[in-house]
């Protein structure tokens, strides 16, 4: 049994994420934006799941969130679920916080990064990008910043499994109800490399695609463009990986 954090898992693939790994018997901690999102909650708190609150687009909800995983049971491992597609909580939420939590918790032996096709489209620049969210960012250049860090975390800790997963588009509240893949396939890998023990599922550095590990955008394996990214995101929030 593992002990993991699904974070936001209010809804959409990080609930369903939740549920899968209860039922399979781990020890689950599920996280909510705030107080409102907790009754969609309830019936995994029911089962035993642990509860964090915090707002992601707020740094020092992040940190209070990181102390009280601290003081408690270390974590096995981290689903990066949280996320959101456009406005100004974008960068914040979608790369801020899982850089944070990632220099914050040493625990984790497992990683696992929710990314997306839109990285594709991402720039591998980080001139003039907005961290603290008082304008809008873009979601395809934060989906690349966070694919790089689960590459650059694969890097620099070797005792760390450490990927990123594009779940596909799939209908959740921010997919949209007309998308076109498979929710319950949205959810499996993630879960897999978090849990799982088959070989493939404990290799580092990869990005996956519905339990295949494909080619990700080249500046995700550029060693150059890792550093840039990191020593931003260190002097942005005041920690280093």
């Amino acid at each position: 049994m593992s002990r993991i954090l699904v974070t936001g898992s209010g809804d959409g693939l990080g609930r369903a994420a939740a549920d899968a790994l209860l039922s399979a018997g781990h020890d689950v901690v599920v996280h909510a934006r705030n107080e409102k999102r907790l009754a969609g909650l309830a019936p995994l708190l029911d089962r035993g799941a642990h509860l964090v609150v915090g707002d992601f687009t707020e740094r020092d909800a992040v940190r209070r969130i990181a102390a009280e995983l601290n003081d408690a049971e270390p974590l096995d491992a981290v689903i990066h679920n949280a996320g959101v597609w456009s406005g100004p909580a974008v960068m914040p939420v979608n790369i801020i916080a899982p850089y944070l939590l990632t220099a914050l918790l040493p625990s984790p032996r497992r990683l696992v990064y929710l990314s997306s096709n839109s990285h594709f489209g991402g720039r591998p620049s980080l001139d003039g990008v907005d961290w603290s969210g008082r304008r809008a960012g873009s979601y395809s250049d934060s989906k690349l910043f966070v694919t790089a860090l689960a590459a650059a975390v694969a890097r620099l800790r070797p005792d760390v499994v450490s990927n990123a997963v594009d779940p596909g588009w799939v209908p959740t509240r921010m997919g949209g109800p007309s998308a076109p893949d498979d929710l319950e396939l949205g959810h499996r890998t993630q879960e897999w490399l978090a849990a799982g023990d088959d070989p493939e599922a404990l290799t580092t550095g990869g990005y996956w695609y519905h339990r295949e590990r494909v080619q990700p955008h080249a500046a995700v394996h550029d060693e150059a463009f890792q550093d840039r990214l990191l020593e931003a995101l260190a002097k942005e929030t005041g920690a280093a990986l």
